[in-house]
């Protein structure tokens, strides 16, 4: 099950990031998000200051103006948060899972191969690798309803 996220429990740190570090932050996620590069100055200004926040279990997210708007696990790739994939759709490649899966989904079950190639469920037309960042919406639904990590590549599914 999913527990609530309480700020006095889950957050074991918070600061504001040097210049150097926020341009390397900057970078990494232009680099990971091509399709962002139009709105990347509304998103990260380079004058507005940037909030690291460090929370237990290895988690660190971007806060700018009071706004968590992306997260990374250790020093994995940097991934949006949903608010900000509802935004900006298409930026990330989309897994569609079938309704039978939505359920359990939301209810923090880890998404397997055979809720993404069943009839109802789509992959993407080009190949993903291992590790690709992805959005994963449900079918018949608009938005996205969760994002992370391929644990194998498209074409092994």
């Amino acid at each position: 099950m999913l527990k609530r996220f309480e700020v006095k429990d889950h957050i074991a740190s918070q600061s504001q990031v040097k210049g150097s570090v926020q341009r390397a932050i900057r970078q990494k996620i232009a680099d990971t998000y091509p399709a962002l590069s139009p709105f990347i100055d509304e998103l990260l200004p380079k004058k507005a200051p940037m909030i690291l926040v460090k929370c237990h279990e290895h988690v660190n997210l971007v806060v700018v103006d009071s706004e968590v708007l992306f997260f990374n696990h250790y020093d994995g790739p940097y991934l949006p948060h949903l608010k900000l994939l509802h935004q900006y759709p298409d930026i990330l490649p989309i897994l569609r899972a079938d309704k039978g899966a939505i359920k359990f989904i939301l209810s923090g079950a880890n998404i397997m191969a055979p809720g993404l190639t069943s009839k109802g469920a789509t992959m993407p037309a080009q190949s993903l690798e291992k590790g690709a960042p992805v959005a994963v919406y449900a079918e018949g639904k608009e938005h996205a309803l969760a994002v992370g990590l391929l644990e194998m590549s498209t074409d092994e599914m």
